[in-house]
């Protein structure tokens, strides 16, 4: 057969194909590894339960991640970024400060609302892995600061934005926060409290009104709309 018969495009799209079939397939096996390390924990993800679940040999599933814990550091890394795009991402769409913090803290107790039957990877995989040094428990860390990270940066723009007061300490208002979630977490997915979600609202509005100036007191309370940076700066000065 000469080069002439040969099509390009055949022989390049094989590949992409195959590519993509692996990808979907790897999708697939961290949906299902997701699912159990909700309700087992990250240290109850094993190949071989993952390949029962999915009904896939055990050499199919170690083929995509190679070890069990690359397995657990993908899961990790999965249940992050289905994180951003339910809590952070969406946030980000809010005007800078009290509004997107409000959210982000909003959208932060939806998400664990909804995670009450199974658990947040992040509350339990810290319990797993809080004194067990190792790749696993770094990755972990990582997701778990840069998730703070976000949330200190967030205060740190509603300071700018003159909804929060000069002084304040970004990290303990954060360090505040985690706090209410915490509970939030405790209450209602140990002893089952049907008032937890609304307590830890409550505690929200409380605790940021604390630090609040009144421009922020006014955004907390449902004012429609701040004034103008420059007025609220013309006004502190």
């Amino acid at each position: 057969m000469s080069d002439s018969n040969v099509s390009p495009i055949r022989e390049s799209a094989a590949p992409q194909r195959t590519l993509l079939k692996g990808q979907q397939t790897r999708a697939a096996i961290l949906d299902a590894a997701l699912a159990l390390a909700a309700n087992m924990g990250l240290e109850g993800l094993s190949i071989g339960a993952l390949a029962e679940v999915t009904q896939m040999s055990k050499s199919g599933v170690f083929a995509h991640f190679g070890s069990r814990e690359e397995l657990q550091i993908s899961v990790i890394r999965e249940y992050h970024s289905k994180f951003e795009e339910e809590v952070f991402f969406p946030a980000m769409r809010e005007a800078r400060g009290l509004p997107r913090l409000r959210a982000l803290f909003q959208r932060w107790v939806h998400r664990v609302s909804m995670e009450l039957d199974s658990g947040c990877i992040y509350i339990s995989g810290a319990v797993e892995f809080d004194d067990r040094p190792g790749p696993v428990r770094d990755a972990l860390a990582v997701m778990v600061l840069a998730w703070q990270s976000a949330l200190e940066k967030s205060v740190r723009i509603a300071v700018d934005e003159g909804h929060l007061q000069q002084d304040i300490d970004p990290l303990q208002l954060v360090f505040e926060l985690h706090g209410l979630i915490l509970a939030l977490h405790h209450d209602a997915r140990f002893l089952r409290n049907p008032g937890a979600l609304e307590r830890v609202r409550t505690a929200f509005e409380r605790l940021v009104g604390h630090y609040a100036t009144p421009v922020g007191q006014q955004i907390l309370h449902g004012a429609k709309s701040a004034p103008p940076r420059a007025t609220r700066a013309k006004a502190r000065g």
